[in-house]
């Protein structure tokens, strides 16, 4: 069926429930003369007369009444369709697919998702934990959570916080055993603690930027782990330097129990965002979720 086909049908539908082209042009939003013009092409097309027109009133034939017969059910379940939209809109429901790696749920997921659920019942939130950058289209995910520079350029990305900082520290016993770093190159001849990737197996590079130039260092020492809690408890314990979040660790930095090197190497860089593949309008539970990740 055509487009028109289907508007001069709606057309049709609201004359003969109005028994008015005046009243029923003004719902249409369109001018009586071109309702009128409408329904004769249609009376045309379809080879039969839908309308009895009399100067003061318009009423269904015959034809019409049985088409409107046929018509007023397929219209009934279209309202119906939207109306639930209408209410799929402001009554968020469905599952919400995240994919994103264990920091970044602990530090966007962990704090808001509990209350979140609360808060909307009839939302179901499945969270994948992956080091990787996953495709979130190819496997089926309604977004991802990760840090801004890995986000794709055709992606739409919702930032979630602030900028990130990643620093080297020690303990003030480590330093008494070795001379704090100059250089990232300096690190080769350092105990350093390492983080392996839990879903690729590769050893997390350490990254530095000075002066335009980038650096990654794959560091070694007595220990690695695919967890961030035991790398962070042999830093602290003085057994060697650590890799580790700005904020996780700045009141020892500025209690100094913890001491930091390689400052000047060490710029911000983009915090977590939130990204998903479309423009177009975002299903109902997504947009609920992105405002409650946002909220303050």
């Amino acid at each position: 069926m055509e487009r028109r086909e289907l508007n001069d049908l709606l057309a049709f539908e609201a004359v003969a429930r109005e028994r008015s082209f005046t009243r029923a042009a003004a719902l249409l939003g369109m001018s009586p003369s071109a309702l009128s013009h409408a329904m004769r092409g249609l009376e045309d097309r379809l080879g039969v007369r839908l309308l009895a027109r009399t100067t003061r009133s318009v009423a269904p034939t015959e034809a019409g009444e049985r088409l409107l017969q046929s018509l007023r059910p397929a219209f009934s379940g279209i309202e119906e369709g939207l109306e639930a939209l209408r209410e799929w809109r402001d009554n968020p429901s469905g599952t919400v697919r995240i994919t994103t790696f264990a920091y970044a749920a602990r530090m966007v997921l962990l704090p808001k998702l509990p209350i979140f659920l609360l808060a909307h019942p009839e939302i179901r939130v499945e969270v994948s934990i992956d080091d990787g950058l996953t495709d979130i289209v190819a496997a089926g995910f309604d977004a991802g959570i990760r840090l801004g520079e890995a986000v794709a350029k055709d992606m739409i990305a919702v930032r979630l916080g602030p900028d990130l900082r990643t620093v080297v520290v020690g303990t003030p016993e480590y330093f008494k055993r070795y001379p704090p770093p100059l250089t990232p190159n300096d690190l080769d001849r350092h105990a350093c603690i390492g983080y392996r990737l839990a879903t690729s197996g590769g050893l997390l590079p350490w990254e530095f930027e000075r002066g335009g130039k980038e650096i990654k260092i794959y560091t070694s020492g007595p220990l690695v782990a695919n967890d961030s809690d035991l790398p962070a408890a042999a830093v602290r314990a003085g057994a060697g330097l650590g890799y580790m979040m700005e904020h996780e660790v700045a009141d020892e930095i500025a209690s100094g129990k913890l001491i930091q090197v390689l400052a000047d190497w060490c710029p911000a860089f983009p915090g977590f965002h939130l990204y998903h593949p479309s423009r177009r309008q975002s299903p109902p539970a997504l947009r609920a979720l992105i405002a409650a990740l946002k909220s303050k």
